[in-house]
């Protein structure tokens, strides 16, 4: 656990914004920062109120879209199934 002690303020940030997310999965957050799911529930724990962290891991807990393993969406893909049709920052027309 020693990679939280070299997390920076912003990637802290960046960690409890993408564990928050219901769409984001804990692989996601272990491919960019190097920290596993056991050390995202400790960064949260820490920077979130205990409410706020109660209602988090109620919510998250056994979540299909955060377990990798019980999701359906092809493995190394964390990226939203219409984002090929949005590039250079312009919307698809519909």
């Amino acid at each position: 656990m020693n990679m939280k002690n070299e997390q920076t303020d912003l990637d802290i940030d960046r960690i409890v914004e993408m564990a928050w997310e219901d769409r984001t999965p804990f692989d996601a957050i272990k491919f960019q920062f190097k920290i596993s799911e056991q050390e995202v529930i400790e960064i949260m724990r820490k920077e979130m109120k205990v409410s706020s962290f109660r209602m988090w891991r109620k919510r998250v807990q056994g979540r299909s879209t955060k377990h990798s393993a019980l999701n359906s969406i092809e493995k190394g893909r964390f990226k939203c199934s219409r984002q090929r049709a949005i590039s250079n920052n312009k919307v698809a027309k519909r």
